[in-house]
């Protein structure tokens, strides 16, 4: 048998009085995340539990463990030395448009596209938040929700569960190339996670659409890394715009549309 043990060097036992699980994570010390992580990194897809109640489960649970203090000190910090974030900040813009709002645009506009996604698949805009954000860190994450879908058609990214992985790898990458690490790392705890549960799903229990799954993650990223401050972006000034204009207008860059729904379909 190979001795293996040289790679088993350097592990030092810690001594603790504690009768629970510590760590020097507070995402492994939160009995919540380890239970999603398990069950949502390993399960198969089903019926019983649609996938978008993993994401918001997510949600939920990283408001209480992130410490949203620091995450607001870092932002301060970021708008101290980032001018354009610092009016996007202090412009606060929230978008108000519904479904009806978006009927009169073209077919090959970002509204027209957008409006034809939403009334084929019976599916209401539901932006208008029910609060008023109390610091940075809620505006930002308000924002990021009400801008997600259109990331999905600005970025390529198909309207199923394999391409939500454009939108993800978008933002895991466009966060670290246009902030500090440690905000980029905090601002992407929810997006690392819930992109992690589809790629290590297609792996175990879907390998057959493996590849489907990396070229989305892939496309992603590659728009992440190019275009201009994803976060900043306002979707709704350029509705009325054909879709590659939209991109240059905004300033994204390398997007391809990832066909991914054939592949999503193999997923049950």
């Amino acid at each position: 048998m190979t001795d293996y043990s040289y790679l088993m060097r350097g592990i030092v036992p810690v001594a603790t009085e504690s009768s629970v699980l510590v760590s020097s994570s507070r995402y492994l010390n939160d009995p919540r995340v380890r239970d999603w992580v398990a069950t949502h990194l390993l399960r198969r897809n089903g019926p019983d539990v649609p996938t978008p109640s993993d994401s918001i489960q997510l949600v939920q649970i990283l408001r209480e463990v992130q410490d949203i203090d620091r995450i607001n000190a870092l932002l301060a910090a970021e708008r101290a030395r980032n001018p354009a974030l610092d009016a996007w900040f202090r412009e606060g813009f929230v978008s108000t448009f519904q479904t009806a709002d978006l009927a009169h645009y073209a077919p090959d506009t970002v509204g027209g596209i957008f409006y034809a996604q939403l009334t084929d698949k019976n599916l209401q805009v539901d932006i208008v938040p029910p609060f008023e954000p109390r610091n940075d860190f809620e505006y930002f994450q308000l924002r990021a929700g009400q801008t997600h879908d259109l990331e999905h058609i600005i970025g390529g990214g198909g309207f199923d569960f394999i391409g939500e992985l454009v939108p993800y790898y978008m933002r895991l990458a466009n966060l670290f190339v246009h902030l500090e690490p440690e905000l980029a790392g905090e601002l992407s705890a929810f997006s690392i996670l819930g992109s992690t549960r589809i790629l290590t799903r297609a792996v175990l229990h879907y390998p057959q659409t493996w590849l489907v799954t990396l070229d989305a993650l892939e496309r992603g990223a590659t728009v992440g890394r190019q275009s201009d401050p994803i976060y900043l972006m306002r979707y709704e000034d350029v509705f009325h715009l054909p879709l590659d204009e939209a991109r240059v207008a905004l300033g994204i860059r390398g997007a391809r549309f990832a066909d991914t729904a054939e592949a999503s379909a193999q997923w049950n």
